[in-house]
């Protein structure tokens, strides 16, 4: 363990936290943020391409809400140690590979210092992860799902192909190529805010993009062709995994263009105690959408966590 970044000059990283780097089983380098104070540990579980600074805002109000806050930057992003050193493509090894990063990080001291129970908040691809950790006993009293990643468009229809190009394509690096449509830039910098799938808040879309101008080592581009075809399997397997019976609370936007929507309405009903709301306008990031939406998320988030756990 030792001292990471923490790049508190960023709009609304809050101050009185401290970042860590931390090694994995299998030597990988990974960093995460830890907020201490609360009475009760919020997990935080970022989505592809994010990193502990995104989550500024998020963080500020786990804390304004009593909450200790540990939020982990996954290999192959943030300031974790990436695949070949690159910021220009996704890639991942193994999706459970990812279950190494949330070990090292629960082993911290300063995470194993914090008081009271926990609760997951996962995003996106960090709530395909946390089914995983939750199947293979991570212990927290509820969890939060934003936009999870339970199922991509046509990830099923695609899946043998993928893994044909990645198996026979490997000895010729192909494996590692951006998926078709994809591109080696950072999603908020080269796309417009119009039209855009994350956010109809443009503040909080210009907020993204200064992050990134102003600390570039943060950013990551498309997804490779690698991790495309692991992201498929692990959904497969996700599909049917037994899950503890503790209260789940998902959210997904009316505008949802990033996950597959009938994956995540699919599932519910096979969750032991889980509640699905579905936001009006409500693009990819909830939790960085415009105010009158984020103010619904934590209204029932709110209610969600003052409902008494019956277990």
């Amino acid at each position: 363990m030792e001292p990471a970044p923490l790049y508190t000059d960023l709009e609304g990283v809050p101050d009185g936290g401290e970042a860590v780097f931390t090694e994995a089983r299998d030597g990988t380098r990974i960093r995460a943020g830890v907020w201490a104070g609360g009475s009760r540990t919020a997990l935080v579980f970022p989505g592809r391409t994010e990193y502990v600074e995104r989550y500024g805002h998020v963080i500020a109000r786990l804390l304004a809400r009593d909450f200790s806050v540990v939020v982990i930057d996954w290999r192959g992003q943030g300031l974790s140690d990436r695949h070949e050193g690159r910021r220009d493509r996704g890639y991942v090894e193994s999706f459970p590979d990812f279950q190494q990063d949330i070990e090292a990080v629960l082993a911290l001291p300063q995470v194993q210092a914090l008081k009271g129970p926990r609760t997951l908040f996962s995003h996106s691809m960090g709530g395909c992860i946390a089914l995983r950790a939750l199947s293979e006993g991570l212990e927290v009293e509820r969890a939060i799902f934003s936009a999870p990643m339970w199922g991509l468009p046509h990830a099923q229809k695609y899946s043998a192909i993928l893994a044909m190009v990645d198996t026979l394509g490997k000895p010729l690096g192909i494996d590692t190529s951006l998926v078709p449509g994809a591109t080696n830039e950072f999603y908020v910098l080269s796309a417009p805010f119009n039209g855009n799938v994350l956010t109809g808040n443009p503040e909080q879309y210009a907020r993204m993009g200064d992050q990134l101008r102003a600390h570039p080592e943060l950013g990551l581009g498309g997804p490779t062709i690698h991790w495309a075809r692991e992201a498929a399997q692990e959904m497969e397997l996700m599909r049917s995994v037994a899950l503890p019976d503790i209260p789940m609370q998902v959210f997904m936007g009316s505008k949802e263009a990033v996950i597959d929507t009938e994956a995540v309405k699919s599932r519910i009903p096979t969750l032991p105690d889980a509640r699905l709301d579905i936001l009006g306008n409500g693009r990819h990031e909830l939790w960085m959408e415009t105010p009158g939406i984020q103010d619904q998320v934590w209204q029932i988030t709110d209610t969600f966590l003052a409902t008494k756990n019956p277990a």
